[in-house]
């Protein structure tokens, strides 16, 4: 015969800790997309500049600054959705969803594997630039140009967050694992096996004067 386990009271401090590094992703992810498309004018003005000194046709030109311009506006709105959900998943663990922790811990992976990704992304990118051949040296030449038409800072500033990201997710999940965060997250389970309850005592008929007592 087993009994359900005490739930606590008060909410564990590791659960608000892991929604707060959640909220603090979120605002990182929202700052990365308003300075993302704050630099953007800058950063096409600095690119045509300097892209008439190469081979490249106007035209060409002008597709990679599309290409470049989709790209940040796409790369924004990620960072918006993601900053929604990350944002969206906090009452659920300060209420204790159990639910809300399982995809809690899926979105962390997701997000791991994608800081992971942008940073090897990144760091090929300064290692390793693309090289294509001879008759796509105008197009070698554009791609060469792209990150250096951006603000000095911004490359580190983007392996930071990366790197920042990944970590965050890190401690989120590790902090939704722990034996606290199991009691709060676990009150609202039904226990697997009810107590047994003996059924009452049947009540004795009165007494009445003249008979004998059984």
């Amino acid at each position: 015969m087993s009994y359900p386990q005490s739930a606590p009271a008060r909410r564990p401090a590791v659960v608000a800790l892991a929604t707060a590094v959640l909220l603090l992703m979120a605002v990182a992810a929202l700052a990365y997309a308003v300075v993302g498309l704050a630099v953007l004018g800058d950063t096409v003005d600095a690119f045509r500049a300097a892209a008439r000194d190469t081979s490249a046709s106007r035209e060409q030109i002008d597709d990679l600054v599309t290409l470049l311009r989709a790209s940040v506006v796409l790369a924004a709105v990620v960072a918006v959705l993601g900053a929604v959900l990350l944002a969206g998943l906090g009452p659920g663990l300060l209420i204790g969803r159990s639910g809300v922790r399982v995809a809690t811990w899926v979105v962390c992976g997701i997000g791991l594997l994608a800081g992971c990704c942008s940073l090897a992304v990144l760091v090929g990118e300064r290692t390793a630039p693309l090289r294509l051949g001879a008759d796509e040296r105008a197009t070698a030449e554009l791609l060469g140009l792209v990150s250096d038409a951006y603000p000095s800072w911004w490359i580190p500033v983007n392996a930071g967050l990366s790197v920042g990201q990944g970590l965050g997710y890190l401690v989120v999940a590790t902090l939704l694992a722990l034996p606290a965060a199991n009691a709060w997250f676990g009150r609202h389970r039904s226990p697997s096996t009810v107590p047994y309850q003996p059924p009452p005592a049947p009540a004795a008929p009165p007494f009445r004067p003249g008979e004998d007592r059984p």
